[in-house]
């Protein structure tokens, strides 16, 4: 988490965004892989097509699959948007979404909430953290 958030407050005013890889079938988060918001936009995140086909080799070399997908809302609260909501293509992934509203690049509170969305339902989930991932 710790790292997740301080990625978020360092890419403010812009939204940041990642993957945790872990071992296929596992739902255990390992591996985090920060990758850089191809839009650079403050409301919406995109990862560079080029990354993500680089992402998606690597994870099947490794045997690996996202496990948690996350980003950061800057001015909002932290809940998918009909955006996120709709390209939400990975039904067993874990999304995460930061909010930095409060504080932007300086320490103090953030939000930090996980979901599951299948077929355009969301699902939160309780966040339980068990150590960092590398």
């Amino acid at each position: 988490m710790t790292a997740m958030v301080a990625q978020a407050r360092a890419d403010h005013p812009d939204e940041a965004c990642g993957v945790i890889a872990g071992p296929i079938g596992s739902d255990r988060p390992e591996r985090l892989i920060p990758m850089l918001n191809a839009a650079r936009s403050p409301t919406f995140y995109e990862f560079d097509s080029g990354d993500l086909l680089a992402l998606y080799r690597e994870l099947d070399d490794r045997g690996e699959v996202p496990v948690v997908i996350y980003h950061s809302h800057t001015a909002t609260e932290a809940y998918p948007s009909r955006t996120d909501i709709a390209l939400a293509g990975e039904p067993e992934a874990h999304y995460v979404v930061i909010s930095t509203r409060e504080t932007g690049v300086d320490d103090g509170p953030f939000e930090f909430r996980s979901f599951r969305i299948v077929d355009g339902v969301v699902s939160e989930e309780t966040v339980q953290t068990f150590g960092e991932p590398e």
